[in-house]
């Protein structure tokens, strides 16, 4: 039986997608274990991505007017181009990947990867068919998959990077990713449908501000959402399971990995936690609820290691407590902003939302580092449950109902 167009397009979306983020998985695994060895601390290795953060706040801003203006198709190839160009950079002899020059390739990096997320969630908005009488759950199962599945296989893509530094070198390592990626991005150039995403009436720069109610609370949850997880996530928990619990390199970055593939799997079955009934379609009363039932947990971790508890029983069965309720808040989140977005010129929505998503995440790994250099574990995560009830109080003002 041959498949529908938009099925085709789909599966070419989420497989540039799924490319791409093997990719990005794999690249931060390498230049984390590559500076590791040559004896930068944990706190240094965190601002090599200090760029990639902050450029991901403004692409996100930016992308979302120029694939509104120039087509989806467009920004998700020019995404791709872009990564290949950042793992060439890193391609270079051992003499050159001096911070700064890792810094820019890493600023590259994350413009593309966000160029291509905000392409791929966008796409989704555009490829569920309407007419189908329950287009929200299809939209809804659609964007989980995707959403999931991207995490799962970033997780994938750490052991992907660790692997590729054992076998190959730093230099051949990322030479060998930017020649699969490199085509990946040809055969997108020419199988990604024209124009896709496209408005019909050409935004203006001004318009790269949502001006949808619903729009602007759900990113203004969203930044606190992420940086909820990041605050104790990104810096402050990979450097207390080393200093602290004692783990090595290895055992924190494959704990870390398994822990996001976990995350995907998660998301990928949130519309079966979330919508038991078929007729449900999760709404803002459910972006509250979930976002408190999430609120208590890393309150919950810091009071137990306040306790004595054993730390290395709490830290972990915490995180995939937290990463379960968490994956669920994340999913619901990317279905409400593609189902509350305007559909001509999709992007528009879309990237602003990603934008205050990508400043959740500078400032949670700002913060990171900083709280816990300062204050520790715990103090990352009281600050960690109070975005969160942030997030749940602002939740309160979406839209309820279909």
């Amino acid at each position: 039986m041959p498949l529908s167009p938009q099925i085709r397009q789909y599966l070419i979306v989420t497989g540039n997608y799924w490319a791409f983020t093997l990719t990005d998985g794999a690249l931060r695994m390498l230049v984390v274990l590559h500076f590791h060895q040559l004896g930068y601390t944990p706190l240094s290795i965190a601002f090599l991505f200090l760029f990639y953060e902050f450029f991901g706040v403004v692409t996100n801003l930016v992308g979302g007017w120029l694939g509104a203006r120039l087509g989806l198709n467009r920004t998700m190839n020019v995404g791709l181009g872009l990564q290949v160009f950042a793992l060439l950079m890193l391609a270079v002899p051992a003499a050159m990947l001096t911070i700064p020059w890792v810094m820019a390739a890493q600023a590259l990096s994350g413009i593309a990867k966000d160029l291509n997320k905000m392409s791929a969630k966008s796409s989704i908005k555009l490829l569920v068919p309407n007419a189908q009488a329950d287009s929200q759950q299809t939209l809804y199962r659609w964007v989980a998959r995707l959403t999931g599945s991207k995490n799962a296989l970033k997780g994938v893509g750490f052991f992907m990077g660790a692997a590729l530094l054992s076998v190959l070198d730093f230099t051949g390592a990322v030479m060998a990713m930017a020649a699969v990626l490199a085509i990946v991005w040809l055969l997108s150039i020419f199988t990604l449908t024209q124009d896709l995403g496209k408005a019909k009436n050409k935004p203006k720069f001004s318009e790269i501000f949502s001006t949808s109610r619903a729009v602007n609370y759900l990113a203004a949850a969203r930044l606190f959402l992420f940086a909820s997880r990041d605050v104790w996530f990104v810096v402050a928990l990979p450097v207390f399971l080393s200093t602290t619990l004692g783990w090595d390199f290895a055992q924190v970055g494959g704990f870390l990995a398994c822990w996001i593939i976990g995350y995907g799997a998660v998301q990928t079955i949130a519309p079966r936690i979330t919508g038991r009934n078929k007729d449900h379609v999760p709404d803002g009363k459910s972006a509250f609820l979930w976002a408190i039932a999430l609120a208590g947990l890393p309150a919950f971790i810091a009071l137990a290691l306040a306790a004595a508890w054993p730390p290395t029983m709490v830290v972990v069965t915490g995180l995939l407590l937290f990463g379960a309720v968490f994956a669920v808040n994340s999913s619901l989140h990317s279905f409400l902003i593609v189902s509350y977005a305007k559909e001509d010129g999709v992007s528009l929505d879309v990237g602003f939302y990603y934008m205050a998503n990508a400043m959740g995440r500078l400032l949670g790994t700002m913060l990171s580092g900083w709280m816990f250099q300062v204050a520790g574990l715990s103090a990352c995560l009281w600050i960690s449950s109070g975005f969160i009830g942030l997030a749940a109080v602002i939740s309160l003002a979406l839209p309820r109902g279909k």
